[in-house]
């Protein structure tokens, strides 16, 4: 479903007249919702929709929401909330803003967004908004009439439909490849918010990619609920797993570095350790969520690996890429953890010292199986627990940025820095840098001294070309 009219034509777009109309979109949550949000932008031009910064005045505001974190649908209502004020004051003023709401908390609780907001126009799941064209047409029609919701999980998938990606993201960029999730964990949203694993085929991702690249684009990071679980139809009609994806991108003239994120540790396979080591543009850092060190809770969260799996698969990630930093998530605090359980978490994070990592503490997820567990862990000793675990991650982390002072390493320029006269950039390692420097070397990859490190970057000056690059972890 296109979205298009019988005769081709998009609704509501009127020929030779003024279709412009302003589009704002507030975004929450991952990686993946910020694509979702541009491709939201993309299937909205073709109706007259350019982007604004602000929502005051705006012809439609989509607010694209997740529901990964506790109270995610108090915050909702709290913007829709503050959004309702402008609808009403654009209505005064004789016109209309078509406010929608997108995302993980559309597709979980779009009975109740309507329930509490009658006034939101749109609520539509994350797989279904390549039919927003048609979306917006209904809720012009039915403006008297209720709203439209769109929840249900489509047959087609959305990839299929969307059109080519126009604006630039910028020197980095996100390209998603994979949806949903078969792992189930108990604590997790995902499966019934994003649905089944979903993989799109070869062709659309290097063609995106290229685009891309095309487009300024020198690094791109691939994008996926469960991103190593990738396995695209490649155009032989042979199935491709993500180490092969990530050959053929890699040899794409003038993208310089490839990164993935979310991997889970069940899907890390022997080719793609392999590809960690032979391909130079796959970026030293990974991100690979163990959420717990404890082996009764990683069978209580259904995570189908032991402690012990996960430090193996470290140790033959760091055979292929001696040079190879990691980060993590972890939860504390999930249904019946002890406080054997934690200091088991504490272990497993000294054994791997941690570049940078993700902690929470557990929150209940309606609709669940944690949701109901018994032994609910009380909120005190989740604070305890969770203080001391990133007490632990912190001190990992500025020992990982300090170890990096007086190297040379590889920095990809990226923005104006913090101060002014200052660029910024990211280093093999996805710390962020600042130095003196002008702006332009965005866009450039070059040689930068670090001097000085923070908590959460580092500061440095450009270095000698001649200088080698020494892209070794810091550690």
């Amino acid at each position: 479903m296109s979205g298009n009219s019988a005769d081709g034509r998009v609704p509501g777009f009127v020929p030779g007249a003024d279709n412009r109309k302003k589009l704002h979109v507030i975004t929450w949550g991952c990686q993946m919702n910020v694509y979702d949000s541009l491709r939201m932008a993309d299937v909205l031009a073709p109706l007259g929709f350019t982007s604004s910064p602000l929502p005051d005045g705006a012809d439609m505001v989509i607010l694209n929401t997740c529901h990964i974190r506790d109270k995610a649908s108090e915050k909702v209502f709290s913007e829709l909330g503050r959004l309702r004020l402008l609808k009403q004051s654009k209505e005064a003023a004789g016109g209309r803003m078509v406010l929608a709401v997108a995302g993980c908390v559309a597709q979980a609780e779009g009975a109740e967004i309507l329930l509490r907001a009658p006034y939101v126009d749109i609520v539509l799941g994350p797989q279904t908004y390549h039919r927003l064209p048609e979306m917006v047409a209904r809720a012009s029609r039915a403006a008297k009439g209720g709203p439209v919701i769109e929840t249900d999980f489509p047959t087609e998938q959305k990839f299929d439909f969307l059109p080519e990606a126009s604006a630039p993201q910028g020197v980095t960029a996100f390209l998603t490849i994979q949806e949903g999730c078969d792992k189930f964990c108990s604590f997790c949203v995902v499966p019934y918010t994003r649905g089944v694993e979903a993989s799109r085929p070869v062709a659309s991702i290097v063609a995106e990619a290229r685009k891309l690249v095309g487009q300024g684009a020198l690094e791109i990071t691939l994008l996926g609920q469960n991103v190593n679980a990738w396995h695209g139809e490649a155009p032989s009609g042979s199935t491709w797993g993500l180490a092969r994806l990530v050959r053929e991108l890699a040899g794409i003239s003038n993208l310089l570095r490839l990164r993935y994120t979310t991997s889970h540790p069940r899907d890390m396979d022997d080719a793609l350790i392999a590809a960690h080591g032979d391909v130079p543009a796959l970026m030293p850092f990974l991100h690979l969520p163990v959420q717990s060190g404890s082996d009764r809770m990683l069978a209580a969260m259904n995570r189908k690996h032991t402690a012990e799996d996960y430090l193996r698969l470290v140790d033959r990630l760091r055979d292929a890429r001696p040079e190879l930093a990691l980060s993590s998530d972890f939860i504390v605090g999930h249904p019946g953890e002890t406080e054997t359980d934690f200091e088991a978490t504490m272990d497993l994070v000294r054994k791997v010292n941690f570049a940078q990592a993700f902690s929470f503490k557990y929150s209940q997820r309606p609709g669940t199986p944690a949701a109901g567990a018994p032994h609910q862990v009380g909120e005190p000793d989740k604070d305890r627990r969770l203080q001391a675990l990133q007490a632990l991650l912190r001190d990992q982390q500025g020992a990982f940025n300090a170890a990096c002072v007086g190297r040379t390493m590889s920095i990809l320029v990226t923005g104006p820095g913090r101060q002014p006269g200052q660029i910024g950039g990211r280093t093999p390692f996805l710390q962020p840098v600042h130095l003196p420097g002008s702006l332009d070397r965005i866009g450039t990859e070059i040689s930068v001294r670090i001097d000085a490190a923070r908590q959460n970057s580092l500061v440095g000056s450009l270095a000698s070309t001649s200088n080698l690059i020494q892209e070794r972890a810091c550690a």
